[in-house]
């Protein structure tokens, strides 16, 4: 770990939030930077609607000593355990965060990546739903992930589509199972296949509307 000067830190600290504030997912789930000890936290307000902010690190980034303007990025284990995830600058580290497909942080990225096509976080895109169910862009016929369809089709905020953050760490993929015909509760399914016996585990959670706000029930 490279020594930095609190003008150095202060520097970092910038470039990390100019990037994080480039990106629609990071901005949407209120991400924040925070410098400690040499090292810089990446973390993001749990969802907990009327109740007391408390904050989830996700991310870990450290300045790598004798190598410049390259830093390390670690990722934590649902057991606070670090690992390591790449190494790059500044602008790579937040690109590898914002697109994260596989739930290491989020697993948003292809929410991340259409909404950077729209250039407005706050205009959806058009979705056409075919007859067998698929959701797919309208203006490209790209087939759409369950959490742009969430997003795009439904209305439900980044912060609940990203609140089942155990299952997208576990890379579980999700999958659109019931609506309800009022389109206030949506039942998805997680799953993934157990590699040692062979058995596909699942995990259902209803993403449900109550007077205009959604959030998530087990």
């Amino acid at each position: 770990m490279k020594r930095l000067s609190k003008e150095q830190k202060d520097d970092i600290v910038g470039l990390l939030e100019q990037e994080r504030l480039s990106s629609p997912v990071l901005t949407a789930l209120d991400m924040r930077v925070r410098a400690l000890r040499g090292r810089f936290y990446l973390e993001k307000p749990l969802y907990a609607p009327e109740e007391q902010t408390e904050m989830d690190i996700i991310g870990r980034v450290t300045p790598i000593s004798g190598k410049k303007d390259v830093f390390l990025l670690d990722a934590k284990k649902m057991n606070g355990h670090w690992y390591e995830v790449m190494r790059g600058n500044i602008q790579e580290v937040l690109h590898n965060i914002a697109h994260d497909t596989r739930g290491t942080f989020h697993g948003l990225g292809a929410l991340e990546q259409s909404l950077r096509r729209t250039g407005d976080i706050a205009t959806p895109r058009e979705v056409t739903r075919q007859d067998n169910d698929q959701f797919v862009y309208t203006d490209t016929g790209e087939a759409c992930t369950v959490p742009e369809v969430l997003y795009h089709v439904y209305g439900v905020p980044i912060p609940v589509i990203a609140e089942p953050r155990e299952w997208y760490e576990y890379h579980r993929t999700p999958k659109i199972i019931e609506v309800s015909t009022d389109n206030t509760s949506i039942t998805v399914e997680f799953s993934t296949l157990d590699r040692y016996y062979g058995q596909e585990i699942t995990e259902t959670c209803v993403y449900k509307q109550q007077d205009g706000t959604w959030d998530i029930v087990a």
